[in-house]
């Protein structure tokens, strides 16, 4: 017995992370292959049954796993961030959530013949679509960078929103079937006081472990376990004060702690994140493997009515009303309205409240789950087969990912994103150096403030289009680490790392160790350094046109002992950053893109096309 719940327990987790990590292989979220484990380990073979396995541990275990999942979900709702993002963001996430709960819950009544309060149960669970699944999807579809930030945003902020929105529906039902009565006594007042001790405990769990984090009063090792204790406390205090009220409690904790200052979150988020992690992968497959064929059959072809509602119904009003003066033009209108797959929250929080709402008798709880997991999956596999060939038809979607995340946002390396960026690439630069990001945003530059390898910008950074990263600082640790963090992201070969000075004229015990090593960008002894002397000597960026006439060898001989060539553009619009080992010899077509000192000579060949314009004053670098 105890052979079999180890061996049950170990499966669970090992398969869990197994199918997270072949959804980040193949770029797809990771929602489906959990499902499919745990349809396949329980009503498929019935090799798992949770009831069994974990007998009145079950519940407990789902309610404290979920608590966490929308802690850590709420920790990413800024109330500062959202005042920055557009007006049809924050109409989608609250007009728009509206709309989608209204149509979702109409059509599972009418469809699938839900009670009322089940149904707009139901109705609020579906609300989300969330990061994760979402992100995902962007990558292979890479639409325009308009159409992407909406979907991005909309998906980060509606997280914590819609678990909210689902939470206090629930609460209400929970109320109503308990008091067994009707009106403001039977059922409002009751609601009120459950919702109002939710949101004290809440706002109290949250100030106290702010102002311990605020205050330093942990050590570092502490501070992630302390957390995770705290939140687990105030959902089983607040649950004991009134039931059902825990996950009410935590969620606003989650969002009064992210907009505290100067509360140190990145650890924390960290950490919440690895726990989600592991909590969903393991609820996907528990909840998968209970779901009963009987109850499948019986939501039956009104499922498939309820999900054409959400899809054909739900998502263009909510675009469309939501978008009214934006600006977008009806192609990315229609691409945003096709895209709204759920995902996380919405599997993870139907199962808890499937699982209590049968407890109390409530006739059509369980169908929750299997309906829920109906439109999940619908919508991942609709959005993940049309969305990217919707994308081409309308026009709106990136031909390759032919864009650049440069590291750095140092005076050389704004000059060169100027250049790359009129030669047609989306540049993004990355540098958590706040007056050089400023400088490059006055360039007209994209950029993301922060540090390209936190948790942060794993999130918020917008790398859809992006198929190349120059890691290009003054920093070294911070270069390699980055080559380490997008490997898996663009692929081994299209990661470059430009030596720092210390690397080039450093002894051993200063250079990173070769393991962390990438692709070196330009010439082997070329390094930041180099560069900047070459700007400061009044060096320019030149672009030059290759022809039958003025080929690669007049190039060279043209330039010769002035400067560095640095990329090549080749004919069909691929960038290529130039080194010693040529794998191709640039021919007629190409552009190439050197940075060059003035020669005496004032004339130039007949083949060049512009330069970039030398900036003033910046730092100047040793070696």
């Amino acid at each position: 017995m105890h052979d079999t719940i180890l061996l049950s327990l170990t499966a669970i987790v090992v398969l869990g992370i197994a199918a997270q990590w072949l959804a980040w292989r193949v770029k797809v979220p990771a929602i489906l292959f959990l499902l499919l484990i745990g349809i396949t380990l329980g009503p498929a073979f019935g090799l798992l049954n949770p009831d069994e396995l974990f007998g009145d541990l079950l519940f407990p275990i789902v309610s404290l796993a979920v608590g966490v999942i929308l802690f850590e979900g709420s920790l990413t709702l800024r109330f500062r961030e959202i005042q920055g993002v557009s007006s049809t963001i924050v109409r989608m996430v609250s007009l728009g959530a509206v709309i989608s709960w209204g149509v979702a819950a109409t059509a599972a009544h009418w469809f699938v013949g839900l009670d009322w309060p089940i149904a707009f149960l139901f109705g609020a669970l579906v609300v989300v679509t969330g990061p994760t699944v979402i992100a995902p999807l962007l990558r292979i579809v890479r639409p325009t960078p308009r159409v992407s930030k909406i979907l991005r945003w909309e998906a980060i902020i509606i997280d914590p929103i819609g678990a909210l929105l689902a939470v206090l529906v629930y609460e209400f039902i929970v109320t109503q079937s308990q008091t067994g009565a009707a009106g403001l006594e039977g059922v409002v007042l009751p609601f009120l006081e459950l919702v109002g001790l939710g949101i004290v405990l809440g706002v109290a769990g949250g100030w106290l472990l702010g102002q311990v984090l605020v205050r330093h009063a942990l050590p570092d090792y502490l501070i992630n376990v302390t957390v995770l204790a705290a939140v687990l406390a105030v959902f089983t205090a607040s649950n004991v004060l009134a039931e059902e009220s825990g996950l009410l409690a935590v969620t606003v904790m989650g969002i009064w702690l992210a907009n505290m200052r100067g509360v140190p979150l990145d650890d924390i988020l960290h950490f919440k994140e690895t726990l989600s992690i592991l909590f969903i992968s393991g609820l996907f497959i528990l909840l998968a493997a209970r779901i009963d064929p009987a109850t499948l059959s019986q939501v039956g072809f009104g499922a498939l009515l309820v999900l054409a509602a959400i899809v054909f119904v739900a998502q263009p009003l909510k675009v469309w009303l939501s978008a009214i003066g934006s600006g977008l033009n009806w192609r990315e209108k229609t691409m945003i309205a096709w895209i709204g797959p759920r995902g996380i929250v919405a599997a993870a929080v139907s199962g808890l409240f499937a699982l209590k709402l049968v407890e109390q008798g409530l006739e059509g709880a369980e169908v929750i789950v299997p309906l829920t997991f109906i439109i999940i999956v619908g919508t991942v596999v609709l959005a993940s087969l049309t969305a990217r060939p919707l994308a081409r038809a309308l026009d709106i979607a990136l031909p390759e990912d032919h864009g650049v995340l440069i590291v750095g946002a140092n005076r050389v390396t704004r000059e060169i994103a100027k250049v790359l960026k009129k030669h047609g690439f989306r540049v993004v630069m990355a540098d958590g150096n706040y007056s050089e990001i400023r400088q490059a945003r006055m360039d007209g530059l994209e950029t993301y403030y922060g540090n390209p390898v936190s948790e942060a910008a794993d999130r918020k950074l917008d790398l859809v289009g992006i198929g190349q990263m120059f890691a290009m600082s003054a920093q070294s640790e911070v270069n390699n680490l980055a080559a380490v963090r997008y490997r898996h992201e663009f692929g081994q070969s299209n990661v470059f790392v430009l030596q720092t000075p210390q690397e080039v004229a450093g002894s051993d015990n200063q250079r990173i160790t070769t393991q962390f090593n990438a692709r070196g960008l330009f010439r082997e002894d070329v390094s930041l350094g180099h560069l900047f002397r070459l700007v400061e000597a009044g060096a320019e960026l030149f672009s030059t046109r290759l022809t039958e006439s003025f080929g690669y060898s007049e190039y060279l001989a043209h330039y010769e002992g002035r400067g560095e060539l640095l990329f090549g553009i080749t004919p069909n619009g691929a960038l290529r950053p130039l080194s010693d080992e040529l794998s191709q010899r640039p021919g007629p077509g190409w552009i190439l893109i050197g940075l060059y000192e003035p020669s005496a000579d004032a004339d130039r060949p007949t083949g060049r096309e512009g330069a970039g314009t030398p900036s003033s004053g910046g730092e100047r670098l040793p070696g």
